[in-house]
């Protein structure tokens, strides 16, 4: 790797995790994206970070592109390069920032992936509210659906977070950003079944106390992965056809609420975007489902040969 990088890279994520209080997964994909580009640097017989010039990033992009990374995780590297060298320059370590003239490329238009309520209600019959770790797994699928928090923040909650008296949950956002969600019935009642008698099973097994909301199997706090792993398996007794990730109840949450006649403002607020442009990206699923209705059930939207 070229020289100095790792030195750099330490002060970086200390800067990150201090100033920033960016969330583990982002620091990692942060300091992969560096890395990477250390090893780049070194392949190409460029000594040091400060010797690397703006052509030399277009090679380091380009031989991205020829292993098939997709757009969205080249503009990741991009953001994260950039972020690493104009820490660089505010600490006077390197002189120029050759990531500064590059642009993120064009973002191809997707239509985020959701469930359907058909779908849905498949995987919250599932869970063995009989045991402790299908309690959990009810209250978890639940709350994630109820909030359309991101399961990072969602592993961070602990059990003060809860208000079982107003059905709200107090959120850990991005940027130390704090914001109060509401909850439903359906939410409250399996996290007070839990919360009661499930969660204090697993805690039997825990090595030191703690306040953590979903604990594992081991009475720890549950992790990003762990969450994944018991989606999997609520999938696998639901029907097994279905490949669901974590975020898509996020998906599914916006969606189903912005179908529901809810405004855009409202649902930005709720999912703890910055930028209303984030959340926009539901609507084009919205507009489609309206588009079908419409073309279904309109006397004059056909017309007869």
């Amino acid at each position: 790797m070229a020289e100095n990088v790792n030195f750099f890279l330490k002060l970086f994520v200390e800067y990150l995790q201090i100033e920033k209080n960016y969330s583990q997964y982002t620091i990692v994909n942060y300091v992969n994206s560096i890395e990477e580009f250390g090893m780049f640097l070194h392949a190409q017989n460029i000594n040091g970070l400060n010797e690397a010039a703006y052509h030399d990033v277009r090679i380091f992009l380009t031989e991205a592109y020829e292993k098939g990374l997709s757009r969205k995780t080249i503009s990741k590297k991009i953001s994260a390069l950039r972020s690493f060298y104009k820490f660089l320059m505010r600490e006077k370590l390197v002189e120029e920032n050759p990531f500064q003239l590059v642009h993120l490329p064009k973002q191809e238009k997707r239509i985020p992936k959701f469930l359907y309520e058909k779908e849905l209600e498949e995987l919250f019959a599932v869970s063995d509210r009989s045991q402790p770790s299908g309690m959990r797994d009810q209250a978890l699928l639940e709350l994630l659906y109820a909030t359309g928090m991101r399961v990072s923040e969602c592993c961070t909650l602990t059990v003060s977070d809860l208000d079982l008296f107003m059905d709200t949950v107090l959120v850990h956002g991005k940027g130390r950003k704090q914001r109060y969600i509401p909850f439903g019935s359906y939410a409250r009642d399996a996290l007070e079944l839990y919360i009661n008698s499930g969660r204090q099973c697993l805690l039997e097994k825990a090595k030191e106390p703690h306040d953590v909301l979903f604990v594992n199997q081991r009475g720890g706090p549950l992790t990003a992965r762990g969450i994944r792993y018991i989606l999997s398996g609520l999938v696998k007794k639901a029907s097994g056809t279905l490949h669901i990730h974590p975020h898509m109840l996020r998906h599914t949450f916006a969606t189903h609420l912005l179908n529901e006649g809810a405004d855009l403002r409202s649902v930005q607020e709720l999912l703890g975007h910055s930028n209303l442009s984030s959340t926009q990206i539901y609507t084009h699923v919205s507009k489609e489902m309206l588009r079908n209705t419409y073309m279904s059930h309109h006397p004059r939207a056909f017309k007869e040969n």
